[in-house]
């Protein structure tokens, strides 16, 4: 199994320091969609890890995240691919969880759905933690300059890190 594993926000569309809290906020990065999909009909299974403390701080309810999700699937879906595995931690930041990015639960989480091992699997964030996670795995660790990606890279990243300009880089770079 071909295994890529993709943080949401920032990566697949625009975040917000103010989080994303509606579907209409949810919008895709020009590309993301069409990568995933070209991801998918060549042989990837696309699966997706995201921190989501904007449901536990009450910004929004389960049933919007998942409106999202069903977004982003219709939306691959209508260029021919399909999204794999999505997990979400809805966590705050100091209830201890361990899916919460850095902490590996998540990537873990998808590796049992799969039954597969993480090793060299390439995750891809915007952040520090994404990195972290991806570290704590033993998958190989990838940024993109999207989302927080920039302000990521200019605090210094670990040196095995890959690092590509959007999402559409890495569909080109793997198909």
């Amino acid at each position: 199994m071909k295994l890529l594993i993709l943080d949401r926000d920032g990566v697949i569309n625009y975040d917000s320091d103010a989080y994303i809290k509606t579907l209409d906020e949810w919008v895709p990065i020009p590309g993301s969609v069409e990568a995933i999909a070209q991801l998918s009909k060549a042989g990837w299974t696309v699966a997706v890890a995201t921190n989501q403390s904007g449901i536990a701080r009450g910004y929004y309810p389960l049933a919007t995240l998942e409106a999202m999700h069903a977004r982003l699937r219709a939306l691959v879906a209508e260029q021919g691919g399909e999204v794999g595995h999505i997990v979400y931690c809805p966590h705050g930041p100091d209830q201890g969880c361990d899916c919460r990015k850095p902490k590996p639960g998540m990537l873990r989480a998808i590796a049992e759905h799969y039954q597969v091992g993480l090793e060299g699997v390439w995750f891809v964030g915007d952040s520090q933690g994404d990195l972290e996670a991806a570290l704590a795995v033993g998958a190989q660790p990838v940024l993109v300059k999207t989302g927080k990606g920039e302000r990521t890279l200019e605090k210094g990243v670990p040196k095995t890190t890959l690092i590509f300009d959007d999402l559409a880089a890495i569909a080109r770079e793997l198909i």
